[in-house]
């Protein structure tokens, strides 16, 4: 089929137990502000079971039509069921732009699908555009830091992209009226992949990363697991949440879930104070939005100065414990 036959923006609605995603409101919201450069139409495609209740929501937060595949065998997440229902609708419907999710889910769906359907995929972008011409231009940063890549796929259909949660915003919710369709699903009986047979889910302790409006964040330059018990100290008498990037994980001073940037999550605080980090491109991604930003560094040269309000060139060791002292006097006062 001819490229210039394809139609439409759709956005992967994704849910967990009939529960929204946050980054599907932000992606519609995104897909919105697309559609309304070249008149065109935005559906939500949402997969589950019980999940008809929903479609009402992603009318509300942009959506002009939502296509819904409501089917046991779709619950929980399993690849290879939502890959061929993807397969299957792409195929049927045609449309010209599919965007999902940076999630745990998008990341392993989005390339399946592209695959089936022998399309391209731009990963982790954390902005979209439309050239004069309707092109989906993909904003991502380059491997290695420092670079950010506009890509676009001129030959092939659906263009489709995979953004970092937290990037875009959400539009303020509207009634507003739309078509509601309901997709019959026929799958195989077998062949699906393995099945779920338990599934555990552990509470998460301390206050969420992504909803903090205090983000203290350390890096590599923290030096050791002693130190970076000072960053945890300060995040804690601020009331805010201990972010990092990648080093830290991997010396076991902090948790997977802690990161920030490409890799990890998105921050927007109020206010966030980077500690000992160097400041590549693949963290600054994930933080640069933050509405007030100091950061210390002893490197005069740190490229996370330059996305900085408020720069410190120290070492931390000499102005942490003063300042987290000066802070708990402050909050006993």
């Amino acid at each position: 089929m001819n490229k210039n036959d394809h139609d439409g923006i759709w956005v992967f609605a994704e849910q967990r137990n009939a529960e929204l995603h946050e980054v599907t409101l932000e992606l519609l919201g995104k897909a919105r502000g697309l559609a309304g450069q070249n008149q065109g139409k935005v559906t939500a495609i949402i997969l589950g079971q019980g999940i008809k209740p929903l479609a009402q929501t992603l009318l509300n937060y942009g959506a002009d039509s939502v296509l819904v595949a409501d089917n046991p065998v779709l619950d929980p997440y399993r690849l290879i069921p939502y890959s061929l229902v993807f397969e299957k609708l792409i195929k049927e419907y045609h449309p010209e732009i599919l965007l999902m999710g940076a999630t745990f889910m998008g990341v392993e769906l989005a390339p399946r699908v592209a695959a089936r359907v022998r399309t391209g995929l731009s990963a982790h972008c954390v902005d979209l555009k439309l050239d004069k011409d309707g092109k989906l231009l993909q904003v991502v940063p380059g491997w290695g830091g420092g670079v950010i890549a506009t890509i676009a796929c001129p030959d092939h259909r659906p263009q489709m992209a995979t953004v970092m949660p937290g990037t875009m915003k959400p539009l303020s919710p509207e009634e507003r009226k739309g078509e509601i369709k309901e997709i019959e699903i026929n799958l195989p009986d077998k062949d699906l992949g393995p099945k779920v047979l338990e599934i555990k889910r552990e509470k998460a302790e301390g206050l969420p990363l992504e909803k903090a409006e205090v983000v203290v964040a350390g890096g590599w330059g923290v030096g050791s697991r002693e130190d970076w018990k000072q960053v945890e100290e300060l995040a804690g008498v601020l009331g805010g949440a201990v972010g990092t990037t990648r080093p830290p994980v991997d010396e076991g001073w902090a948790e997977e879930g802690q990161m920030i940037g490409q890799s990890g999550k998105t921050v927007r605080p109020k206010l966030y104070m980077g500690i000992g980090i160097s400041g590549v491109m693949h963290h600054v991604v994930g933080m640069d939005q933050s509405e007030h930003i100091i950061t210390i560094n002893s490197d005069a040269n740190a490229e996370i100065f330059e996305t900085s309000d408020v720069i410190v060139v120290e070492d931390f060791r000499k102005i942490l414990p003063k300042l987290i002292q000066k802070i708990r006097e402050r909050v006993e006062r």
